[in-house]
């Protein structure tokens, strides 16, 4: 994350309900976030408050138009605007502005991005986690299906691949239910100030 999201001036706050798709239970995460930010931030402030790593390429498609990196023509790719100029005031339209975001094409988990809101600003530090639900899939765990195994072997002392698993994630216990609001705005901040 880029100190555009801490530093920037401006003059509104969304607050935006992101949701994994086919997680169940549902992990999602409920953020408030500058409308100056660009798409390219908002990325990178869903991944800190998810606890992924940014490790692989994603989208945003917004009424039809797909957002993303600069991507080379070889990819066979819809057209794409780049990201990192597109500031999510200019794409918001109220009580309607719907983001559908990839993240990770092998994995390929797909996030329902919610406009719940948009309130003038106060002063205070953002972006900020209001609340969430679920720990985070793990990354490259294989997208929903993988999810589901890692899950069942990772609750289960007994089942076959639990060792293995024990030794990808690198955790002995690990609670898909958890979610830990403090960590998740620790992170953020810490980003915020890089």
């Amino acid at each position: 994350m880029t100190r555009q999201s801490a530093i920037d001036s401006f003059t509104e706050i969304a607050t935006l309900r992101i949701e994994l798709k086919d997680s169940e239970p549902l992990i999602w995460r409920e953020l408030e976030v500058p409308t100056s930010i660009t798409l390219k931030v908002l990325h990178e402030i869903v991944q800190t408050a998810m606890g992924w790593l940014d490790y692989h390429l994603w989208e945003m498609v917004i009424d039809h138009q797909t957002y993303g990196l600069p991507m080379d023509e070889d990819w066979g790719t819809a057209p794409r605007k780049v990201a990192s100029r597109t500031r999510l005031r200019d794409v918001l339209a109220p009580g309607t502005t719907r983001i559908h975001y990839v993240y990770d094409f092998g994995d390929y988990w797909v996030h329902r991005v919610a406009v719940e809101g948009v309130v003038p600003a106060v002063l205070r530090v953002l972006p900020v986690c209001v609340d969430g639900s679920g720990a985070a899939p793990p990354e490259d765990c294989g997208g929903p299906t993988g999810y589901e195994d890692v899950r069942l072997a990772m609750s289960d002392a007994k089942h076959p691949d639990h060792r293995e698993m024990v030794r990808w994630c690198g955790q002995s216990v690990w609670h898909p239910e958890a979610f830990d609001l403090a960590v998740a705005n620790a992170r953020l901040a810490k980003a915020a100030r890089q």
